[in-house]
């Protein structure tokens, strides 16, 4: 994803400026070390169900102030490095922004994405 060119989209939405005060991102990358004990990656094999992305998506956009919200997920052998995971959400105001995005990166590490680490 391009995150610029997604905003720039978004933003040649007639009403946006009328909804949005606030785009949060989260640009999640391949780390070359395992969050548990530290050790070295070389590569994670990552699957994404795309109909959950998609489910979990339209649930956030429908949260109060929250007026759109893109997502991409990679799947495939990845490097670290590599980007992994793109999350883009638009409201009103940081108080309904920020905990929408916060949920949606939850719920889509925890049901939408599965990772094994490669050592």
């Amino acid at each position: 994803m391009d995150i610029s060119k997604t905003i720039a989209t978004m933003k040649k939405d007639p009403a946006f400026a009328d909804h949005v005060g606030m785009v949060l991102i989260h640009n999640g990358i391949v780390r070359s070390w395992s969050r548990g004990d530290h050790a070295e990656v070389s590569g994670i094999e990552v699957s994404v169900d795309e109909l959950c992305l998609e489910r979990i998506r339209r649930e956030i956009e429908r949260m109060t102030g929250i007026y759109k919200v893109a997502v991409e997920a990679r799947s495939g052998l990845m490097r670290p490095g590599d980007d992994l995971l793109f999350l883009v959400v638009a409201g009103d105001i940081r108080e309904n922004v920020k905990p929408a995005l916060a949920l949606m990166l939850d719920r889509v590490k925890s049901e939408a994405i599965s990772k094994r680490e490669i050592f």
